[in-house]
């Protein structure tokens, strides 16, 4: 059956193009044709129309740094066996696709959780995200991370024998983590640099945890395929990634809610018996740091060239759960358009998880990802708050 989704605007997800009074043809899986709905009309007669009135239709999102199976700050954590953090992980999944978010990288989780989750969804079993991810991750000993479930790995050789290991585990990305909330850079540059290397000649590319200086400037000679939080990255080090073709996944609104959360905490005391609280609340001057300089450098750091990928990154039991909108709503704060906000969620990621030949765009051959909202999101960002209809290959999934 050949659908035609009709709407007031089309955005087609390549930060430039919006369609007026326009349409997508799809069938099956596929995206047939994107364009003026008269016209589509005419030339597809026996197409099912479903006509959505003063909507939005556009790509499927992207979140390009979040943890579905991320269960460490639950107040019940000795209920958390392998099966009851997959039922986690499920759930999480269901939460993107209700989101408008169609495709994801996990930027580590549990051991296999990931790679069975996505074949769970292959096999009809659950429904989920399209999946890439990076398996464990890998922290130094005693780093970032290593009371998280990471990956603790030393050395060269080790480095290179786990990251071996996690591709044949079934890893998408390989992801190493190398800052927490100070200035110390936990890999040496040595690592960082075999753990590159080792990375792109098995054929995968890398991501990497760095938020803090001179950490991202190590990160950028080693040659990471993405930055991920970069809070302090400097509008030159930007300019450098956008010639090396490397990427920035800001997650500023993590940052943001960790920085307002805290100065709550602050203010009424800090509730020990809440792990969840107890874990983040030593941190505030970090987090209203790292919020000073994303308003500073976000755009700037845009204005260079950088690729910039839209990821959430929340794992804070009060936080809202996939915040992707928030995340979008913040980069048009800080002077991105709407149709420019959400390319970080669409064609940007696609091309950089080496997807623009199946989705990222509402483009005849691709897969039919969609999203369908109320209202005009190119005026109003939060439209994307009121999602209508989200499908994945063409199935509707909420």
């Amino acid at each position: 059956m050949i659908r035609l989704l009709k709407a007031e605007t089309i955005i087609t997800g390549d930060g430039q193009t919006v369609i007026k009074k326009g349409g997508v043809v799809y069938e099956n899986e596929v995206i047939k044709a994107v364009g003026h709905f008269d016209e589509l009309a005419k030339k597809y007669p026996v197409a099912e129309v479903e006509d959505f009135g003063e909507a939005t239709i556009l790509p499927g999102l992207m979140d390009a740094h979040i943890h579905l199976g991320y269960y460490w700050t639950q107040p019940d954590l000795h209920h958390y066996n392998d099966f009851m953090i997959a039922y986690y992980a499920q759930k999480q999944a269901q939460t993107c696709l209700e989101k408008g978010v169609t495709t994801i990288r996990d930027c580590c989780g549990p051991q296999f959780l990931l790679e069975t989750l996505r074949l769970a969804a292959e096999k009809g079993f659950v429904k989920a995200p399209r999946i890439l991810h990076t398996d464990r991750g890998i922290c130094i000993t005693g780093g970032h991370g290593h009371e998280d479930g990471i990956e603790e790995v030393d050395g060269v050789d080790k480095i290179v024998h786990t990251i071996r290991r996690q591709k044949r585990d079934g890893a998408d990305w390989i992801k190493m983590l190398t800052t927490n909330r100070d200035d110390i850079c936990e890999f040496s540059q040595a690592e960082l640099d075999a753990g590159v290397a080792e990375t792109h000649r098995l054929g995968l590319k890398c991501v990497v945890h760095a938020g803090t200086q001179p950490g991202i400037q190590m990160c950028i000679d080693a040659g990471f395929d993405t930055i991920e939080h970069g809070n302090f990255l400097t509008v030159e080090q930007a300019q450098t990634m956008a010639q090396n073709g490397q990427s920035w996944t800001p997650t500023m609104f993590a940052y943001h809610y960790l920085a307002e959360f805290n100065q709550k905490v602050q203010a009424v005391g800090i509730d020990n018996s809440n792990q969840s609280t107890e874990t983040y609340s030593h941190h505030l001057d970090f987090f209203e740091a790292s919020v000073e300089a994303y308003e500073e450098h976000f755009k700037k750091a845009y204005d260079q060239g950088v690729t910039i990928l839209a990821g959430t990154d929340m794992v804070m039991l009060e936080a809202p759960a996939v915040p992707i909108v928030e995340e979008l709503e913040l980069m048009v704060r800080y002077g991105l358009t709407p149709i420019q906000a959400i390319q970080t969620a669409t064609e940007n990621p696609a091309r950089v998880f080496n997807l623009a030949e199946v989705t990222g765009q509402l483009k005849a051959g691709l897969q039919a990802d969609i999203l369908i909202v109320d209202g005009d999101v190119t005026k109003d960002i939060e439209q994307l708050r009121n999602v209508r209809q989200v499908l994945l290959a063409g199935q509707v999934v909420n």
